[in-house]
């Protein structure tokens, strides 16, 4: 297969200045509303972007958890390779790639810790199984197989048998705090719709059009 023939032509719709709400993260609930509603497996999946002290990039996919006005959530352990990148760089980017509505949302931002108590507050609403998955993993550690992985979780099934599964030292939440979002529309002939908001000093977002 030449990977170099493999292209599509985005048509399925438009994004005009007029019609992009004043507030981005009002527009992206509208975004994510509607690829909700396509029926496309884990739609808040997003990739996490970050950088270590020496700028030495990684990513990974992570879930979105929730979202307002302070910003985007997501949970982790903090012993992980991200959290402690976070910790030395809190400067992040999170991408949402909605590929079926030839769509894109970018949130460049600052992560910071969330509290414990909004922590233990989802951490209760998972299912047993990945309760029991935040104890037994040692995140971004080697192991030696995937036997040892699950001999953990069966010890830790074990242990928290007789009753609820209390809310790992090492595992919390981040909130990502945008400066800047951007969304894209594929279009055709790839002159894709562009536009970035940015957040400026007095608290009020400035939206600009991009060039694709």
């Amino acid at each position: 297969m030449n990977v170099d023939e493999l292209r599509s032509e985005y048509t399925r719709g438009e994004l005009r200045r007029e019609d992009l709400k004043s507030d981005p993260v009002q527009q992206f609930a509208l975004w994510f509303e509607e690829a909700c509603r396509t029926g496309m497996v884990d739609p808040n999946a997003m990739s996490l972007a970050t950088a270590s002290a020496t700028a030495r990039p990684s990513l990974r996919t992570v879930l979105l958890k929730g979202y307002d006005a302070r910003g985007f959530v997501f949970f982790t352990n903090l012993e992980s390779r991200k959290a402690r990148e976070i910790g030395e760089n809190p400067q992040v980017s999170l991408l949402f790639p909605w590929l079926i509505l030839e769509r894109q949302v970018i949130v460049y931002g600052g992560a910071e810790k969330i509290s414990t108590a909004e922590t233990l507050a989802y951490f209760v609403k998972r299912p047993v199984g990945s309760q029991l998955a935040a104890w037994a993993s040692q995140q971004s550690g080697v192991i030696s197989s995937r036997k040892v992985l699950e001999m953990k979780w069966e010890e830790m099934k074990r242990k928290f048998a007789d009753g609820k599964v209390p809310l790992p030292s090492f595992w919390g939440g981040y909130r990502v705090k945008p400066s800047e979002i951007e969304f894209w529309q594929g279009r055709p002939s790839r002159l894709h719709d562009r536009f970035c908001y940015r957040l400026q000093s007095d608290g009020s977002w400035l939206i600009e059009q991009l060039a694709p």
